[in-house]
């Protein structure tokens, strides 16, 4: 990325309303055509991870640029190990945007902290890989993935303000970033940091190079943790619900932003959130996440127009419409279970409306169901027991 930075002038909201509202709409058109699922028949089987290596249509024939095969994270307790993800396998090429969506506990947010080396003790990776541009990291030693963090991967956290250092300003704040991974003299890394100011829509960044984090709105802030994520030009960038905290005009802006900067600078990005909306607009596929599994992953289009997956009908189900009247929106009874009371078998079997008396007994894998994978003994292809 240059010290100039693309430049973004004026943030136009983006077309046809509130990304909430899209979303809103595409759902209703899916449940009134209902769910296909016979349309794709299943290509021959493999692991879950062999599948998941491959990316996204228009990604096809590039390789991943970051590959998770198998992860596993445990958190042992006095009581017993508590298993907080399990199995879980994606890819993300250059350029590409994946979204992980599901409810609170799903496994989100940790999924992004085990590829950023970031689990806090005493949760440690039990088992898989994860692998960047070739290179195997989750093994590294701390001292080696700190140079990975902020150099190769870059990170967006929820709210802007706890992760900037309030007694710095926003200048000090970039430059030390810039020159912690970059060899570059002081007036090198002023010039970047200006230029990257510039590129995330700051106005006026010479004037606001000496403000502190206070000074600055909640949009403009998570605008400066952007800058920061890819000060070092990062060829990824885990995103952890970026924009919660901001209202729907900011929103949307800080999404057109992050989307501009993925298309021209080649950066992959992990995204993660509670707002199908959000990846409805932002996103290149998605994954859905229930109990620290993945139980769909495919491209956004397919997923939000015709999900299979109960748990990912539900989701779609619960979201209004703004183009038909319709009855009451779908509920999902029952809450995610806790770590330490997972069900046998499928994790949402005692919320599932379709479940079966096998799905009670053995959990299903992720497989491949045409261009999505999918793990439903009900809706998904015919497949082997998980192990």
């Amino acid at each position: 990325m240059s010290a100039a930075g693309p430049s973004q002038g004026a943030n136009p909201a983006p077309p046809g309303g509130s990304a909430a509202a899209q979303a809103a709409s595409v759902g209703a058109h899916q449940f009134a055509a209902g769910p296909s699922q016979g349309a794709n028949p299943a290509p021959p089987g493999g692991s879950a991870a062999a599948q998941a290596a491959g990316v996204g249509a228009q990604h096809a024939s590039e390789a991943p640029l970051l590959r998770v095969d198998g992860l596993r994270v445990e958190i042992p307790t006095r009581r017993g190990v508590l298993l907080a993800l399990d199995d879980i396998s994606f890819a993300i090429a250059p350029g590409e945007i994946l979204g992980f969506v599901g409810e609170s506990g799903a496994g989100k947010s940790l999924t992004g902290m085990a590829v950023l080396g970031l689990l806090d003790p005493p949760g440690r990776i039990a088992a898989g890989e994860v692998w960047l541009g070739g290179r195997r990291i989750d093994q590294l030693a701390p001292r080696e993935m700190r140079r990975v963090r902020g150099k190769e991967i870059g990170a967006v956290f929820q709210d802007p303000l706890m992760s900037l250092n309030p007694l710095l300003q926003i200048g000090e704040q970039l430059i030390e970033t810039i020159q912690t991974h970059l060899a570059v003299d002081q007036r090198e890394a002023t010039e970047r940091a200006l230029g990257l100011m510039r590129a995330v829509g700051i106005p006026a960044p010479e004037a606001r190079f000496t403000a502190y984090p206070h000074q600055f709105s909640g949009g403009m802030r998570q605008r400066i943790v952007i800058a920061l994520a890819l000060c070092a030009e990062p060829r990824l960038v885990v995103a952890d619900e970026p924009t919660t905290a901001l209202d729907v005009s900011i929103q949307a802006q800080v999404l057109q932003l992050l989307r501009q900067l993925c298309r021209e600078q080649r950066t992959a990005m992990l995204l993660v959130t509670h707002d199908m909306g959000v990846i409805a607009e932002t996103a290149d596929r998605v994954a859905v996440m229930y109990a620290g599994r993945i139980v769909e992953i495919g491209a956004v289009e397919d997923v939000i127009q015709a999900p299979v997956h109960p748990y990912t009908r539900g989701l779609m189900g619960a979201i209004p419409t703004l183009d038909e009247t319709v009855g009451p929106l779908a509920q999902i009874d029952g809450a995610m279970p806790r770590l330490n009371a997972r069900p046998e078998g499928c994790a949402f079997h005692p919320r599932c409306p379709d479940a079966i008396a096998r799905c009670r007994e053995q959990g299903p894998r992720l497989v491949a169901q045409g261009p999505r994978q999918v793990a439903c003994w009900v809706a998904g292809p015919p497949q082997e027991v998980a192990q």
